[in-house]
């Protein structure tokens, strides 16, 4: 252990609190996928479209702050060499026989490459950028997620996507059960309600990990960037 760092038992949670390390860091993008947004939606219900009207309110977040927002910081995290790693919702089968039983019961199914599971292109990935599929709540219950970040080396995750109050507080509270050190990016996620959303942040914040805006985390990637090696 390095000798500048704080005690893991350390008052007010700083050893939690420190910045990342570039190179041991992965940004995680949580069910960023057709079946959650699009600007056809949007449209939509704007236009009162009963379909659509009453996600207004989580579909004009998403489509004004969260997009903008993760397309920022997927570039500074890029920019930085920092891993980049989507999940999305998305059978291993066209019939979704495979499903969790929470998802048979909810009747959440989106078939194997389906354009629905796909990444909206705007925060998608790039070049040979990984993507999980999944069938659960949390990215950790139903995938290889932790094998795969072992191997690559991590011990810092950068979380954000939908729903801020469901698979995003599942993978939050699950990484930090298994000794990842956390950071939630609040305007990069979005519930179903916004009541939703600003409750899971209360909770969390402070307590699975650090809670930063966009602004925040792209102002300490560019620091360290510009310190180098040594940070």
């Amino acid at each position: 252990m390095r000798r500048d760092l704080p005690p893991v038992d350390a008052p007010g949670g700083a050893y939690r609190e420190r910045a990342i390390v570039p190179g041991r860091t992965a940004l995680l993008s949580i069910d960023m996928q057709n079946a959650e947004f699009s600007a056809e939606r949007l449209r939509r219900a704007r236009e009162g479209d009963p379909a659509e009207a009453a996600h207004r309110v989580f579909l004009e977040r998403m489509g004004e702050i969260v997009l903008p927002n993760q397309a920022r910081l997927l570039a500074a995290a890029r920019d930085a060499g920092i891993e980049v790693v989507f999940t999305v919702i998305e059978s291993l089968t066209q019939d979704g026989r495979d499903r969790s039983l929470d998802h048979k019961i909810s009747r959440i199914h989106h078939p194997k490459g389906s354009w629905e599971a796909r990444v909206i292109e705007e925060v998608g990935p790039r070049g040979d950028e990984i993507v999980i599929p999944k069938t659960s709540s949390g990215i950790f219950n139903s995938t290889n997620f932790d094998y795969l970040l072992r191997n690559l080396g991590i011990d810092f995750l950068v979380v954000f996507g939908v729903m801020t109050d469901q698979c995003v507080e599942s993978a939050v509270r699950d990484a930090a059960d298994r000794g990842f050190l956390v950071t939630q990016i609040e305007d990069a996620c979005a519930a179903e309600t916004e009541a939703g959303h600003r409750r899971s942040i209360e909770a969390m914040a402070g307590h699975y990990g650090r809670m930063r805006t966009t602004d925040e985390m792209i102002a300490e990637i560019e620091a360290l960037r510009a310190a180098g090696p040594a940070a």
